[in-house]
């Protein structure tokens, strides 16, 4: 009787398809979790500056412009008389600044004469000078017109005309 032999199998053979199949598993993983991260990351930074972009659209807002009457006033002199005639146009954080100064109106004049008054032509005749008195006018709205009063919100002084003779 003859018997059949079982057929052989090659054991060695299986082993690399697995391995290779192994690898390339892992391969995919590694690629799959790599783009996961880059798109958390990604998307993340845009989250977090989706804040500073909100804060940027509301600072976006149009200026808001008071433009101040025209003064005229008598500056100090050693050597006869001498006029300044000044605009200016005041820039503030918002319409309720610009109501609260005009409520405070003759406060605000009779400061502002009192101040530009109280100069030399060559106080204000250069470009420093001028610097100055703008930060000088600034100063003023940052005191209170009345005990306790509200400070008004003006950031910058513009100069529209500006003579001395």
């Amino acid at each position: 009787m003859a018997t059949k032999a079982a057929p052989k199998t090659d054991v060695s053979a299986e082993k690399p398809k697995k391995s290779k199949l192994l690898i390339i598993v892992l391969a995919l993983l590694i690629v799959v979790a790599g783009g996961g991260a880059g798109a958390w990351y990604f998307l993340g930074q845009k989250a977090a500056h989706a804040p500073a972009a909100k804060a940027v659209e509301a600072e976006a807002k149009p200026p808001v412009f008071l433009p101040m009457e025209t003064f005229t006033v008598n500056l100090q002199a050693e050597n006869g008389e001498q006029f300044l005639q000044t605009s200016f146009t005041l820039q503030v954080a918002d319409q309720a600044q610009v109501d609260l100064i005009k409520l405070y109106m003759p406060h605000v004049r009779s400061r502002l004469l009192l101040l530009l008054s109280s100069k030399k032509a060559s106080e204000i005749l250069t470009t420093e000078g001028k610097n100055k008195l703008s930060e000088e006018i600034l100063a003023i709205f940052k005191q209170p017109f009345t005990p306790q009063g509200p400070t008004m919100k003006v950031s910058s002084v513009l100069f529209t005309s500006f003579v001395v003779q």
